[in-house]
């Protein structure tokens, strides 16, 4: 495919999922050895990565979590128990293979790609991408996070680590992100596009108290009131209250759309910057699959909106991409059962459809 130089190039080249793909993934579904529809969500989800990569022959491996980092300068607000120094430092165990994610992934047989967005005083080190768009954001309680062409940027950088990694042959990508105050962009965002109040809507982040719960929610109040972001136009939403990392993220989704390749949403960060995408082109919602249904008050409203089920419930909140990497066994587990169990192995007839409801 042409690589796309710019965003409304990107939104058009989005096509339609292959609905013969699907169906065909449907059939071997049902003939392999088990009650129909026994294996649930997984069955529907195979069945829909088949519809966007246009094939039934569905794989998942090689596959890579794409960590976005990025600082924020509403941190300067006090809604964060930690300092944007905590950003590069998890950076830094990210590049080295030492951070939460990177023990998980090791398991899960996925790689780990740490992105420097706009990490604030950061030496370029090796083991991180870089593809910074600034020097972190602005404070959104004083004005716009970033320029509508930083949010612009920032979203064709995501589509063009989607770019590379097809290239590289990768079959299944998962998002996640690292940058101290993201849980209060990621929520400005979600209360935007939602419409919806930060007394709904923001939660504890990383294990705030009392009173930094409070700071978050006047942050966000503030921040929607200086900015009024338009809720029909998802860029100036993230320019006004997100974040490189969320805008970045956005474009991971859009370019999942465009190349053809699933992508796991983690948590409720993730999430907004999925629904970003869906917003911006309702075709993008093919490569978007949910992995948990995250413990922030916007996990589970932003899955609705997204009309995503996830498979995991289990109240995870860590970030880092390691929700959508915990679901990889599980998606490889259905997989096994769908490319290698037929009713012929048992010598027995096919199960039919026995109606009712």
């Amino acid at each position: 495919m042409s690589e796309p130089n710019n965003l409304q190039t990107l939104l058009k080249g989005i096509c339609l999922p292959d609905g013969a793909a699907r169906a065909a993934a449907q059939k071997r579904w049902a003939g392999c050895a088990k009650p129909l529809g026994s294996l649930g969500l997984l069955e529907g989800i195979i069945a829909d990565m088949a519809a966007l990569t246009g094939t039934e022959e569905v794989a998942l491996s090689p596959r890579t979590v794409l960590v976005l980092c990025a600082d924020n300068g509403v941190v300067a607000q006090g809604v964060s128990q930690s300092g944007s120094e905590v950003t590069g430092i998890v950076a830094h165990a990210l590049a080295t293979g030492q951070s939460n994610v990177c023990r998980m992934a090791a398991l899960a047989n996925c790689s780990v790609l740490p992105v420097d967005m706009g990490i604030l005083n950061f030496t370029p080190i090796p083991g991180i991408y870089e593809s910074r768009i600034g020097h972190g954001t602005a404070d959104i309680t004083q004005g716009p996070a970033m320029t509508r062409e930083q949010a612009e940027q920032a979203i064709l950088a995501g589509v063009e680590l989607v770019r590379r990694q097809k290239a590289e042959g990768v079959q299944l990508l998962a998002t996640g992100e690292m940058g101290i105050g993201n849980t209060t962009t990621a929520t400005a965002v979600a209360c935007a596009l939602l419409k919806r109040t930060p007394q709904e809507l923001a939660g504890r982040g990383a294990g705030l108290s009392d009173a930094g719960l409070a700071r978050k929610r006047k942050a966000i109040e503030t921040a929607l009131a200086v900015n009024c972001p338009d809720a029909d136009d998802p860029v100036d939403v993230l320019a006004k209250v997100g974040g490189f990392d969320l805008a970045g993220l956005c474009g991971v989704f859009l370019g999942g759309a465009y190349y053809r390749v699933p992508v796991l949403v983690d948590g409720a960060i993730s999430a907004a910057a999925a629904l970003c995408a869906a917003r911006l082109c309702p075709a993008a919602t093919a490569a978007v699959f949910a992995s948990h249904e995250s413990a922030e008050p916007t996990g589970k409203l932003l899955l609705q909106a997204l009309d995503k089920k996830p498979i995991l419930t289990a109240e995870m909140r860590l970030g880092e991409g390691t929700g959508a990497v915990a679901v990889m066994p599980i998606l490889d587990m259905a997989l096994a059962i769908y490319h290698g169990s037929t009713f012929s192995d048992y010598g027995m007839q096919p199960y039919t459809p026995q109606g009712g409801q």
